[in-house]
């Protein structure tokens, strides 16, 4: 019997835009046992990083109750090559509309993936923060987030 085959950094991103837009790929899956996901950018209610599969299999676990609050009519993704075999960075944008505030929403992210063994070892996402805040109806809790003292 042939082994599995192993996916390439393309591969791997090609299947983080298809868990955005919804399409039964498990987030979780996708990452080494010991890997990291990273929001270098604050928003408030997602944790800055989540160490190990579990752990974001676990984070991901809540992922339907704040799907909820959005529904996604169309994701794109332009992924990039770069110099080290190991890493591509993605474009991904979704657009919709928020469930929360009946409006239009357009949400971008920049991603960074670091893939190994054809399984996601570091992932730094970088979404930004005020859309998502926005497309959540959490513009109170950012805005509170930012009057609080460092």
């Amino acid at each position: 019997m042939a082994e599995p085959s192993v996916l390439s950094p393309t591969e791997v991103a090609v299947r983080v835009r298809r868990m955005v837009a919804g399409e039964e790929v498990s987030f979780a899956d996708l990452f080494a046992a010991d890997g990291l996901l990273e929001y270098p950018f604050d928003i408030p209610g997602i944790p800055r990083e989540l160490r190990g599969q579990e752990a974001i299999r676990a984070h991901f676990a809540k992922a339907p109750a704040s799907r909820a609050a959005f529904r996604i009519e169309d994701v794109s993704a332009i992924i990039h090559q770069t110099d080290d075999p190991e890493v591509v960075i993605t474009q991904i944008e979704h657009r919709g509309t928020s469930t929360v505030t009946g409006r239009p929403y357009r949400s971008q992210a920049l991603g960074i993936i670091r893939v190994r063994h054809g399984r996601i070892v570091h992932y730094q996402d970088y979404m930004d923060p005020i859309g998502t805040a926005r497309m959540l109806g959490r513009t109170d809790a950012l805005v509170a987030a930012l009057r609080a003292e460092s």
